[in-house]
């Protein structure tokens, strides 16, 4: 079936295709309203889709953002990006999601599918690396917002983040207030920035406590299946471990159920901390004891500021930061 297009509609209402587009686009003209509304409920009627990439040819805007963040199964991201949505919908904008599975090339292949499509701007949540697709936005001069994880000796660039240190240094003190001392940590990814900032925060606090035993420093990445097998190791080569800090909630639940399943209770027997709050902490027994990262708030301020770059506003700040709160529930 052939598409409807704006000579269909000009057709039918006995007018120049000039004239439906000036309606279509809603220009300034001399056209009658009566002849404005005739040609409107025409291309109802006829269901026409405007063509969006020779609109944004002409007017330089799409109307719409894109979204590269790096697992949507992650409920952090899947929360972090339901906020965007909501922020871009209130401000008029459309939204095209990207997932990249933390695959620097398929991250990459989307950030150039995005400048392709001519969107206004991009939400950027790192999967890696990710200096090669920051060096795409800019030499194609898209704006872009940073999300969650800055982009490691790359600071030309806005930016949205929460106090990973201060989070970190928060939960830590609570396990040695709760006489804790031989507490593992679990780091996140080393390609990322805010993998490390946790670690420095864990590190600062246990050297001030001259507790700090590098031994007790554990790699994995962000995933249940992560912390499944990265708690298996800690029990293997420290089965006295009194707490274990998982870098994120996905980590600490795969942590909890290798516990659990080997008969360990906690938190009698072993405490956990996450690092996030994600949606579900509340729900899972036991109740996660986590940092709260505002994941909803930190969204829709991106949004908020992609948009505000977009305009041409007057930013004066280029970061953006956002507190923690340890959030005290059962597993401690």
């Amino acid at each position: 079936m052939k598409k409807v297009t704006m000579m269909d509609i000009a057709m039918e209402a006995n007018v120049s295709k000039t004239t439906v587009s000036m309606v279509i686009n809603n220009r300034d003209g001399n056209i009658s309203e009566e002849t404005r509304q005739k040609i409107l409920k025409i291309a109802e009627k006829l269901n026409y889709i405007p063509n969006s990439v020779a609109r944004s040819l002409s007017t330089k805007k799409s109307g719409t953002i894109g979204i590269i963040l790096p697992d949507i199964t992650n409920p952090f991201f899947s929360e972090m990006a339901r906020a965007i949505e909501d922020g871009a919908n209130n401000l008029g904008y459309n939204v095209i999601f990207c997932n990249t599975d933390n695959e620097e090339s398929k991250e990459e292949k989307y950030t150039t599918l995005l400048v392709s499509k001519l969107v206004d701007g991009v939400i950027f949540i790192s999967g890696g690396e990710s200096s090669r697709s920051i060096d795409i936005l800019k030499n194609n001069n898209v704006p872009f917002v940073v999300v969650d994880r800055p982009i490691k000796n790359n600071n030309d660039y806005y930016g949205i983040y929460c106090e990973n240190k201060d989070g970190v240094k928060e939960g830590i003190k609570y396990l040695i207030s709760k006489n804790k001392r031989k507490i593992a940590f679990v780091k996140g990814p080393k390609e990322l920035e805010n993998a490390r900032e946790r670690f420095c925060g864990y590190k600062e606090v246990m050297e001030e406590y001259k507790i700090y035993d590098k031994s007790l420093v554990f790699n994995s990445d962000f995933t249940i299946e992560g912390g499944i097998t990265v708690t298996e190791e800690i029990i293997e080569r420290t089965p006295d471990i009194e707490a274990i800090f998982y870098s994120n909630d996905m980590m600490a639940y795969g942590g909890i159920k290798f516990l659990i399943r080997n008969g360990y209770k906690i938190p009698e027997d072993v405490g956990v901390i996450g690092f996030d709050n994600i949606g579900i902490s509340k729900f899972v027994e036991p109740e996660l004891t986590t940092i709260s990262q505002p994941i909803y708030d930190m969204g829709k301020e991106a949004c908020k500021l992609l948009i505000s770059i977009i305009n041409g506003d007057n930013i004066p700040e280029n970061r953006i930061y956002f507190s923690t709160e340890l959030i005290i529930r059962d597993t401690v």
